[in-house]
């Protein structure tokens, strides 16, 4: 289980990413921009708080917090789509044999 102050710092990023989204996409910097506007956009973007860009998110199970084995499709880490799925609380998952 991970540690509940590593959960809480990703909820307290997930509202920041969501309050700032909109200032992030303003000052995105195109092939097309000067570099006169660029530096610009540069400087505003520095401006905003780190934690607010979406590149500082990570996955984490919905169960347990872990990090590492997230699997995309369940949103849970490997040990818990394990125990999951030999439970059958899995719906469309089942254990293969030949």
């Amino acid at each position: 289980m991970a540690k509940l102050a590593l959960r809480n710092k990703q909820d307290r990023r997930v509202k920041l990413v969501k309050k700032y989204a909109a200032k992030y996409d303003a000052v995105k910097i195109k092939k097309t921009d000067t570099p006169e506007v660029r530096m610009e956009k540069m400087k505003a973007a520095a401006e905003l708080p780190r934690n607010a860009n979406k590149t500082r998110l990570h996955n984490r199970c919905a169960i347990t917090g872990r990090a590492r084995g997230f699997s995309r499709m369940f949103g849970l880490c490997r040990q818990q789509v394990r125990t999951l799925a030999s439970e059958g609380k899995l719906p469309g998952v089942r254990k293969s044999s030949w």
